[in-house]
């Protein structure tokens, strides 16, 4: 009996060691974006991601020399979000925003969205 009892024991220890291990790596700002590279870009949402574990925000920027480049900002969970007054329907595609954020360290497109801005304020 009790060694039934040490190797349920074990197996739940093992358990909650390994989830614990992947919520740490999932949450791991520093392990994908650079927080010595802020990023700050206006333009015009283009698509919305209401995915787990993060919604992601896509948008057209606009450059300097007048081409458009896509970026793709790691937002909240969706229930956060949602607790925070989003929905599906708050960025539709063509939504004038500015979002300020740090951008991947792989230096791609994509950065962490900490601040969203609508047009009007």
């Amino acid at each position: 009996m009790r060694v039934k009892l040490a190797i349920g024991i074990a197996a739940i220890g093992v358990g909650l060691a390994a989830t614990a291990v992947s919520v740490v790596a999932h949450h791991a700002f520093a392990a994908e974006f650079d927080a010595n590279k802020p990023v700050e870009f206006t333009g015009t949402v283009t698509k919305m991601e209401w995915v787990n574990p993060h919604v992601w925000l896509h948008m057209n920027v606009k450059k300097a020399d007048g081409t458009t480049e896509t970026w793709a900002f790691e937002a909240g969970t969706p229930n956060v979000l949602f607790r925070r007054g989003f929905t599906k329907q708050s960025l539709l595609p063509g939504t004038e925003i500015k979002v300020d954020g740090y951008q991947a360290k792989d230096g791609t497109r994509r950065a962490n969205g900490r601040d969203l801005t609508f047009a009007d304020g």
